[in-house]
């Protein structure tokens, strides 16, 4: 039986089969608002999650690291912008599925006030071997204080979660009034998942243990509303057609340089498959 029987961004509706098509089964598409679900079974849906409890976790190499610090440097000038806060100015950052807290060593260095919560119980052990205040379960079980924190952060997290709403909602308890939530994952209506279809690694359990959950800019607005978030902003970037291992260098060379000339238009019209939405706390 499926893991996921119901929409996780809390539709009544039912789901019908899309055409793409997995090794564990077709996706399933929610009538209501376009969400996709893996038919992963539970069993198998943990073995895949285990991939992730590592020492090592999700931390950069030392040379992607000055990239990683660039890109949230980025991301945290936006969140204080959204904040009303000058720049350079700490807040209070919680990071939801910090894994061995890549994030929060690049916080650290922007002087913000910054902690993490991970289930995955090594990976967040790693994180506290050096320093950083990371509570090992979910966001529900840490009980952090009711409106403590100006902003959380849940960096490619929520596609893994069976009953997102949960986090979302005890989130929304310990943000502050106005804060906001920063919620990064794939997006499942990208002008990449039009042509790849099940090609795309995003949706493969090989590659990325635990992903059941495939948003749209539509059903992450809904899952926001469900649960008293409005979306401030979304952005999406990047377009793929293919995977470097699945054709010939030539062949992929053309379609990389083809993707690039629609990276500016899947901006536009929110057709990335790489999905950043900045939701306020209402």
């Amino acid at each position: 039986m499926p893991f996921v029987t119901s929409c996780p961004v809390g539709c009544e509706a039912g789901f019908r089969e899309s055409d793409i098509r997995m090794p564990e089964g077709p996706l399933l598409v929610c009538e209501a608002c376009g969400h996709l679900v893996s038919q992963i079974e539970e069993i198998d849906y943990h073995a895949a999650l285990a991939k992730f409890d590592t020492e090592s976790g999700t931390l950069p190499t030392p040379l992607s690291q000055k990239r990683h610090d660039q890109r949230a440097r980025r991301l945290f000038a936006r969140v204080r912008q959204l904040l009303g806060l000058r720049p350079g100015t700490s807040f209070r950052l919680l990071d939801v599925g910090c894994s061995s807290g890549a994030l929060l060593l690049s916080a650290k260095k922007e002087g913000i006030e910054a902690q993490g919560v991970e289930p995955a119980r090594r990976a967040a052990e790693a994180a506290q071997a050096v320093g950083l205040p990371v509570f090992a379960g979910t966001v529900q079980e840490a009980r952090y204080p009711r409106e403590h924190f100006q902003a959380v952060t849940m960096m490619e997290v929520i596609e893994h979660l069976h009953q997102p709403i949960d986090a979302m909602k005890e989130i929304w308890n310990i943000l502050v009034p106005a804060g906001v939530l920063v919620v990064g994952t794939g997006n499942a209506d990208s002008w990449t998942v039009a042509v790849m279809r099940e090609r795309w690694d995003y949706f493969h359990m090989e590659r990325y243990g635990g992903h059941i959950s495939f948003f749209t800019p539509r059903s992450l607005e809904r899952l926001a509303g469900q649960c008293g978030f409005r979306i401030e902003r979304l952005e999406t970037r990047r377009v793929r057609f293919a995977e470097s291992f699945q054709v010939s260098r030539a062949v992929y060379r053309t379609l990389k340089i083809v993707a690039e000339v629609l990276n500016v238009p899947a901006m536009w019209f929110h057709k990335g498959h790489d999905m950043l939405a900045f939701l306020r706390k209402v």
